[in-house]
């Protein structure tokens, strides 16, 4: 099973458990319905920003939209580099790895990231329906990230911890890749919607 087809069988089973109809998602995510319906029919690759809205529409974090249902899993606590699954934003072309064993349960989940050369993606949540903690942990290249209205300039070896507010801003201000390591948690909010 390809990515795409992945996150769509993934968004469509998370908004089936949480009783939302096309309508209601779209209200709360501020994605269309049209363009949810494309999405779990795998017709279009969401870009990250659509995914990240859906993702909070749905009380759950972003990474977790690339792991597989965990009752379809025998967990292990094992993933192994050529099992892991690599998305790439359509808008950006900044791909993503989702490194964590799937269905295993462990409150972290870890992702790498290489991000083009001058290129930008912006994620904005007009509420956020989960807490979510990470770390940006820089392995080669640079990337400006800007959350709560500053911005940190990152060098291979720093690393950054936020609380993900209501936008956050990952530009690469340079003409070469970065990559860098996410691991995050992420728990309810106590003022989540319902």
């Amino acid at each position: 099973m390809n990515l795409d087809t992945r996150l769509a069988t993934r968004i469509h089973s998370l908004r089936k458990s949480c009783a939302y109809s096309l309508e209601k998602l779209a209200e709360l995510s501020g994605v269309s319905r049209s363009m949810i319906s494309l999405i779990e029919r795998a017709e279009t690759s969401a870009t990250a920003a659509v995914l990240n809205k859906l993702a909070d529409a749905l009380g759950v974090s972003l990474a977790s939209l690339f792991s597989e249902e965990a009752e379809a899993l025998v967990a292990s606590p094992l993933s192994r580099a050529e099992e892991q699954p690599v998305w790439q934003d359509p808008a950006s072309g900044y791909l993503r790895r989702q490194l964590s064993p799937p269905g295993y349960g462990s409150p972290i989940e870890l992702a790498e990231v290489t991000f083009q050369p001058g290129q930008k993606v912006t994620f904005d949540n007009a509420m956020r329906s989960i807490v979510t903690h990470q770390q940006i942990w820089m392995l080669d290249g640079e990337m400006d990230i800007t959350a709560e209205g500053r911005t940190w300039h990152l060098q291979p070896g720093d690393c950054l911890a936020m609380v993900l507010g209501q936008q956050i801003m990952f530009r690469n201000p340079t003409s070469r890749s970065a990559r860098y390591l996410i691991a995050l948690t992420a728990t309810p909010s106590s003022t989540g919607r319902q």
